[in-house]
């Protein structure tokens, strides 16, 4: 008979779970896991359009999201540093323009490619709540959002306060379907929250010119020039944001930007984008033509006020020639010796101011 000892297969696991056990009895600690820094907003992996559960580090839901089929990783960075953008593209394996572009603001809207990553750059708007216009009056706040689209992950980059995309997470979120094309229904989400917001702050714009245009052509015409060159200025870098953004989005159309499942949703955002740029260009001509419209009122104000001031130095030069006349050192000055001289000389400026300004009056420059 057989006496070799029967193998305990169950034996392994068991000491494994003995020594968790006495770590934890001895004080060891769990490894700790790995936070994300401040600058990230939001980060998670996305498998066939539906969220994963759960918080991970950026490093873990990339590696997540590159072994596991149909799964992409949406980081979201607000003001990122330079270490931690330098972190994030070594793991994303971004090169360096690409990190050094990600990282600073102001740039125009376009469409990049680097290698397997395009870059695309959008203007974000907004509009800022104000009383009434004055000369220094901030009426449209302006940023960037920066998309970098990979294979297995999206990265939006947000420059400024304006352009908040919690909503525009939360908002695609609910559409698993459209979410399952992959990184690019990122950008089409952020492309579409980006025009939305152009025409948003279009229609506030216009409720601001309205104003601005019954105050330029209101009877007591109580427009400042200076409130309406803050608002052109404005309405220029609003321009400045839009219309540039129309090359990048007919870059976005070609066969080989986003996936032919998207190709109608952009075709839709570069339809309201032609309306937002429609309207900020009509915007511009408006005010141009205010700024011309009061430039001329002002011309006119001022060739106003110089006729009634030489009407008024006209009258009173006839009271000086009279009194200069009549206070001439002459010995045989006509009426020197006169009884009524004093009161004719009176009477006589009197008579030729109340002329000279009923005339003036009649000829509308008093």
């Amino acid at each position: 008979m057989d006496q070799r000892p029967v193998r305990d297969r169950t034996g392994g696991g068991v000491r494994a779970l003995a020594r968790r056990l006495l770590g934890r009895v001895e004080g060891d600690s769990p490894t700790p896991r790995r936070s994300n820094p401040d600058a990230v907003v939001d980060c998670a992996v996305y498998v066939n359009g539906r969220r994963e559960p759960g918080q991970r580090h950026y490093a873990d839901a990339y590696a997540r999201a590159r072994h596991v089929r149909d799964a992409f990783v949406w980081l979201g960075l607000h003001d990122p540093g330079p270490a931690v953008l330098a972190a994030v593209g070594r793991t994303f394996g971004l090169d360096e323009l690409t990190v050094e572009q990600a990282l600073a603001d102001g740039h125009r809207p376009t469409v990049q490619r680097h290698g397997p990553v395009t870059l695309l750059v959008l203007r974000t708007a907004g509009y800022v709540e104000h009383e009434e216009l004055t000369d220094t009056s901030e009426v449209i706040d302006t940023g960037d959002v920066m998309v970098l689209i990979g294979d297995r992950f999206a990265i939006t980059v947000r420059h400024g306060a304006a352009g908040a995309l919690r909503s525009v997470r939360a908002d695609i979120e609910r559409r698993p379907t459209l979410l399952a094309a992959g990184p690019w229904a990122v950008a089409y989400a952020v492309c579409n929250r980006m025009v939305d917001s152009y025409l948003e702050v279009a229609g506030h714009v216009e409720r601001d010119l309205e104003r601005v245009e019954e105050a330029v052509f209101a009877r007591d015409r109580r427009a400042d020039i200076q409130h309406i060159y803050q608002l052109k200025r404005e309405v220029v870098e609003f321009k400045r944001a839009v219309l540039p953004l129309q090359a990048p989005m007919r870059t976005l159309l070609d066969p080989d930007g986003p996936p032919r499942t998207l190709h109608r949703w952009f075709v839709d955002v570069d339809g309201r984008l032609s309306r937002a740029v429609d309207r900020v260009a009509a915007y511009d001509d408006l005010l141009t033509s205010i700024v011309q419209s009061r430039l001329a009122q002002l011309a006119v104000e001022q060739n106003n006020d110089m006729r009634k001031i030489a009407a008024w130095a006209a009258i009173a030069a006839t009271q000086t020639g009279i009194a200069g006349i009549y206070g001439m050192n002459f010995d045989n000055l006509p009426g020197l010796a006169w009884r009524y001289g004093y009161a004719f000389a009176l009477t006589l400026m009197a008579a030729t101011a109340l002329v000279l300004h009923r005339l003036f009056r009649r000829s509308g420059w008093l």
